[in-house]
């Protein structure tokens, strides 16, 4: 009894303790839902007393922010590609051959993905300048693609490792080249990796601030993460309802692309019998 008395009261502690911090992370989550339809917000939460659309519409109906949110999409998507493609490519040969440097580089890879960008913006940004690439959002994205790659090439390696080989083998003996067993035996059973490494990829560029502030200077090509700040006015006021409705907004297409995600990740994983009969 006793026993049972102190497990029940250890689950009971673990129960309040994850409803103290899901409290603690709804309570901003509130904040801005409230916020956003309410054109007289505040930093306080409460209930808007004339709920209205006029935030959104005050955003949506901004050149500025529909050419903030279509650049940050640019950013976003085309390193989601990038990464992607090329992840695959790397991780091919190191799944797959036994190569003679594969644990250094392996290594090597693993080192690159604890490396904080941070540390690494100054001298980019000085060869950016002195290769006339600043202020370019091609450049911009391809310096976030190839920050992207350690860790994508680490995952998409750990997923094709549990591909069978001996379907490759049954290909090549119909007569396929590398590349199409590559295309169309690896890669659909890869769905799980592939939406794996581009949904993490596309958060990363989608909530990126210092990248894109550091390399781009008009403000014509900043994305929705950068531009966000024009909200924070001159002597501390801050248009708190136009700052919300902005933020739901800004949450929208990394919160669609997790839930397509979801479903085509969770079918991924239906290959486990694959290589049975």
């Amino acid at each position: 009894m006793v026993h049972v008395n102190r497990f029940t009261a250890d689950r009971a502690m673990a129960y309040a303790v994850l409803t103290f911090v899901g409290i603690l992370f709804i309570i901003p989550l509130l904040w801005m839902i409230f916020a956003a339809f309410d054109p007289n917000a505040t930093l306080s939460l409460q209930w808007p007393k004339h709920p209205s659309i006029s935030n959104f519409s005050s955003i949506l109906t901004q050149s500025a922010n529909q050419q903030a949110f279509l650049n940050g999409l640019v950013l976003s998507l085309g390193q989601s590609i990038v990464v992607v493609i090329v992840a695959g490519l790397a991780a091919y040969p190191l799944s797959r051959y036994q190569l003679k440097y594969k644990r250094p580089f392996m290594y090597v890879i693993l080192f690159s993905t604890s490396l904080p960008i941070t540390a690494v913006m100054v001298p980019v940004y000085e060869l950016f300048v002195f290769l006339h690439m600043e202020d370019s959002i091609f450049w911009t994205m391809m310096f976030l693609s190839a920050s992207g790659l350690p860790y994508a090439i680490w995952i998409m390696k750990n997923f094709m490792d549990s591909v069978p080989i001996e379907l490759e083998e049954a290909a090549w003996t119909d007569g396929a080249s590398t590349w199409t067993s590559l295309r169309q035996v690896v890669a659909p059973l890869m769905v799980p990796g592939i939406f794996t490494v581009g949904i993490f990829t596309f958060a990363g560029s989608w909530g990126n601030f210092f990248v894109p502030f550091i390399l781009i200077q008009s403000p014509s090509k900043l994305p929705a993460s950068v531009s966000i700040y024009q909200f924070f006015g001159q002597y501390g006021m801050v248009e708190y309802g136009k700052l919300a409705a902005f933020s739901m907004l800004y949450t929208i297409p990394a919160v669609v692309l997790y839930i397509i995600g979801q479903r085509y990740m969770s079918a991924g994983f239906s290959f486990s019998g694959a290589t049975k009969g």
